[in-house]
């Protein structure tokens, strides 16, 4: 943390500025509200009132259970799809056909099958979150040097402790990038879901406070997602840095 209070010092002036621009009419302070108001506001909706705080909490069921399905399918088939070229054959046509769709596109079908509850925002994330997470962890399988593998047939490991003990390992780096990159994606479609179908979520709250004017309480809502995207991108590169010790350097310098 202490080697990124630059960072932290440009938010604080940017914030200041927006405060003295707003305070002064520089900018129009009913669509920018004073910083200070938003504070105001975004205090009484957590600690007083407790309503963005009750609803950030489906929002994070949601992006962590999508995201959980996601990681626990894709990891294993993308390992698969890494060593066994009969699999990559068979999946990779439809993989590449259904990658490039935008993940919105899959909220109108979702709602056909599941209506618009907890299951069709679950299932959007979790087809959103699948695709980086198999992609990556294919990746670092083929990026995987050959002599490693032999040398291990060569001590006589099985198949399936070959997978274990040598290619897991080895691809783990580009298995958490994909896993970084999907709890970003995670967020942005749960906002999106929570925006179009929800009745709960923090993307329905910020509509919601836009619909009816209720400008601070909006921007305390997006400020929140902020807010909530740089602590769970902080706690996962912790766990990053705790699996990938073994490489002597740390992910955050």
């Amino acid at each position: 943390m202490r080697k990124r209070w630059p960072g932290f010092v440009l938010i604080a002036v940017l914030l200041v500025l927006w405060e003295i621009a707003s305070a002064n009419s520089w900018i129009d302070p009913i669509t920018f509200p004073r910083v200070s108001v938003i504070f105001a506001s975004w205090m009484k909706a957590i600690g007083g009132t407790g309503t963005l705080l009750n609803q950030l909490l489906p929002s994070l069921g949601r992006i962590f259970g999508g995201f959980a399905l996601a990681a626990i399918v894709a990891v294993p088939l993308g390992l698969v799809m890494g060593t066994v070229p009969l699999v990559y054959r068979l999946l990779e046509p439809i993989t590449e056909f259904i990658r490039p769709i935008p993940s919105s596109a899959y909220i109108p079908v979702a709602i056909l099958f599941l209506g618009i509850g907890n299951e069709m925002k679950i299932f959007v994330i979790f087809l959103a979150c699948t695709f980086p997470i198999l992609l990556n962890t294919y990746g670092g399988v083929r990026g995987i040097d050959p002599v490693l593998i032999d040398t291990g047939r060569t001590f006589g490991l099985s198949r399936l402790k070959t997978l274990w003990q040598i290619i897991l390992p080895a691809s783990m780096p580009n298995i958490l990038t994909g896993m970084r990159i999907s709890l970003g994606i995670a967020l942005i479609v749960a906002v999106v879901a929570e925006m179009i179908t929800g009745n709960s979520g923090i993307g329905y709250f910020i509509l919601d406070m836009q619909r009816i004017f209720r400008v601070p309480e909006m921007f305390a809502g997006i400020f929140t997602l902020g807010l909530l995207g740089f602590l769970i991108n902080f706690a996962f590169l912790k766990i990053e840095g705790h699996f990938l010790r073994w490489r002597g350097t740390s992910v955050e310098t």
